[in-house]
């Protein structure tokens, strides 16, 4: 297998390695790929979920000079773990859980940032979403400062799913949104939590908004409309412990 830089390239290496279950966060595949081989990666790709993308041969070409055979696979440095295996053994154990989902949070270092305090913050899982979240790759993991090695981190092929298994098992869902009515400080933290955040640019998406059991806002005095999404799940975190202490 052809690793190097937490890509894999060639049609067959990457075959082999989402058959052995390498964590692989996405595939990029050339335009205009054709032939057997490119068949059954595109297969495997749907069947597992992955997230895809064609491009040019000239980004194939920056992302892994030499003989790429029109595919190169970006994988996750960390191990992602199952996440209804994790939640049940969460929800079974600890009397009040605490879970943060994660929708449409691509910026690795605001990924590895969030990661970092998540795991300070006693946070028991993260969960993200298959496609469409940040890869789990160098960055990520060096801003997190090795809290990816420490907190479990789930991923889901929806996160609307991982929010109806939640709130199905008794667990409060708060919505961490700028077009709430309610602060953060109205809300009574002290029980059994999933707090989900968004992007920066695009929020948290409407099918979750409309799931989720509150939406709450973090006071802005200023005049920009908006914290980073890291900095904002800090202090969010942190009034959770702050109750619960």
């Amino acid at each position: 297998m052809d690793l190097k830089d937490n890509t894999i390239c060639g049609l067959r290496a990457i075959i082999e390695a989402i058959e052995a279950d390498v964590p692989v966060h996405k595939v990029f595949l050339q335009r205009g790929i054709k032939g057997s081989l490119a068949q059954q990666l595109e297969h495997l790709i749907r069947s597992k979920k992955i997230g895809s993308s064609y491009v040019p041969i000239e980004k194939l070409d920056r992302m892994a000079p030499g003989n790429h055979q029109g595919a190169v696979a970006q994988i996750s440095q960390v191990a992602f773990t199952n996440f209804e295996e994790i939640a049940s053994e969460i929800i079974s154990r600890e009397e009040k859980p605490l879970f943060l989902l994660l929708d449409q949070i691509t910026d690795v270092r605001n990924f590895g940032a969030i990661l970092r305090t998540a795991e300070c913050c006693g946070v028991h899982a993260v969960v993200v979403p298959k496609q469409g979240a940040a890869p789990l790759n160098q960055d990520a993991v060096k801003t997190s400062a090795g809290a990816a090695f420490r907190i479990p981190i789930a991923r889901t092929d929806h996160l609307l799913d991982a929010l109806y298994y939640l709130q199905g098992s008794g667990i409060q869902t708060i919505a961490a949104t700028e077009k709430a009515t309610k602060n953060i400080y109205e809300l009574d933290l002290n029980a059994p939590l999933a707090v989900i955040l968004g992007s920066e640019d695009r929020g948290i998406s409407p099918s979750l908004l409309k799931a989720v059991g509150e939406s709450a806002k973090l006071p802005l005095l200023g005049e920009i409309g908006s914290l980073n999404v890291s900095v904002a799940c800090g202090a969010i975190l942190y009034e959770v412990i702050r109750q619960r202490l």
